[in-house]
Order: C-alpha cells, then sequence, then structure tokens
C-alpha cells in the first residue's frame, strides 16, 4: 500500500503538511479514509523509532478513525502555522482557522499520549536508549511529529521554511540550499515554463 501524498525528504511535520497536494485535476487529500491513512502512516514508520508498520496493521478501525482525526487535524493547524510563517498567498493552500486556534491544536497534539526515552542496560552489555509510550504507538508518533512541529516552528528553521508558489503547487517546503526556490524538479520545470510563456505570450510568430 503505498501513498499518493508526494514525499520530498522534509521533516516529518512538512511531510504530513503536504498530505494536502495538488496536480492538474486539482486539490487532494492523502488522509481522505482509512487507507490513505494507513498508507501514509506506513510510508514514514521507518521515520520514527515509536512506530512499527505491525502497530498499524493490529489498529481496529474504530482506532484508525481517531488517529486520523487527529492527523488531520494536526495537518490543518501545521498548514495555517506554515501559512503564517510564509505569508502564503496560496487560497487553496490554507486551512480555515485562526493562529490562536492552530497553536492550541498543535500543543493539545504535542501532549495527547504520553512518549519518553527508556534506558537498558544489562551486565556485561552496552547501555542503549528504548523508546516508551503511554499509548498505542501510532498515537505516539502522531504526537511525536507535533512535538517536531514545535521544535520547527519555535526555533530558527521556521525561516527556512517556504511556500512552493510555482502554479497549482499547494506544498510546503525547507529552502536547505540558497538556490532553492521550489519543492521539487517539476514545480521548477513549470514556473519557468510558465515564465517563459508570459515573456512570449503576444510575441508574433
Amino acid at each position: 500500500m503505498d501513498t499518493d501524498a508526494p514525499l520530498l525528504g522534509e521533516p516529518l511535520p512538512v511531510e504530513l503538511m503536504n498530505t494536502i497536494w495538488a496536480d492538474r485535476d486539482g486539490v487532494h487529500d492523502s488522509l481522505r479514509d482509512r487507507d490513505g491513512i494507513k498508507a501514509w502512516l506506513h510510508a514514514v514508520a521507518a521515520r520514527t523509532d515509536l512506530m512499527a508498520p505491525g502497530d498499524l496493521d493490529a489498529l481496529a478501525a474504530a482506532d484508525l478513525d481517531r488517529l486520523g482525526h487527529r492527523l488531520i487535524g494536526l495537518r490543518d493547524a501545521l498548514r495555517r502555522l506554515a501559512a503564517e510563517v510564509t505569508g502564503d498567498p496560496r487560497p487553496a493552500a490554507v486551512a480555515d482557522r485562526g493562529l490562536e486556534a492552530a497553536v492550541t491544536a498543535l500543543n493539545r497534539a504535542a501532549g495527547d499520549t504520553p512518549r519518553w526515552s527508556a534506558l537498558s542496560w544489562t551486565p556485561g552489555g552496552a547501555p542503549s536508549r528504548h523508546p516508551r509510550a503511554g499509548g498505542p504507538a501510532a498515537s505516539a508518533a502522531v504526537s511525536a511529529i507535533a512535538e517536531d512541529a514545535v521544535a520547527l516552528f519555535g526555533g530558527d528553521t521556521r525561516d527556512q521554511l517556504r511556500a512552493c508558489l510555482a502554479p497549482a503547487c499547494v506544498l510546503y517546503f525547507l529552502k536547505d540550499h540558497p538556490r532553492r526556490e521550489w519543492c521539487s524538479a517539476g514545480c521548477g520545470n513549470r514556473a519557468r515554463s510558465a515564465r517563459h510563456y508570459q515573456r512570449h505570450r503576444g510575441t508574433p510568430a
């Protein structure tokens, strides 16, 4: 089961924001149903030490619905905060929620499921760190993504956050290189083509 969300190698809070994406057919939501929620979580499971694919497969339908509701609420809050940080002018990109409500939703998501690190150390062996959670692993992973988002928006990294302004794109990315302007090479090509068309429109053949 593969997610249809674009995974660009961004931090997980940004990848979650980008479960809203667009193509020539319009704007899409990769978390629109149970299959989409499970597919996205499967796709990012390897990037967190709190959740394994088996944890997701063991979830009952009602638990998956609750998890999806939490993910969507967190995603929409993050997109509102990202729009604030980037001055995002794209109407289709922004969730309809106030700044204060988005901050409240993020903080609530970060604290929903307690998680901590535990140390294991047997005589003669090397010490190791193991994640522990006070609830289902997938739920703890959502709270961990929220905590990563608090670090993103509360630290200097937020200054690298950008809205991709290529035609019809609604994604966000971190500007990790001085020359990076777009979320992907495909968006860069579309933006250059659009600029070329605008420059030459109306020029006699």
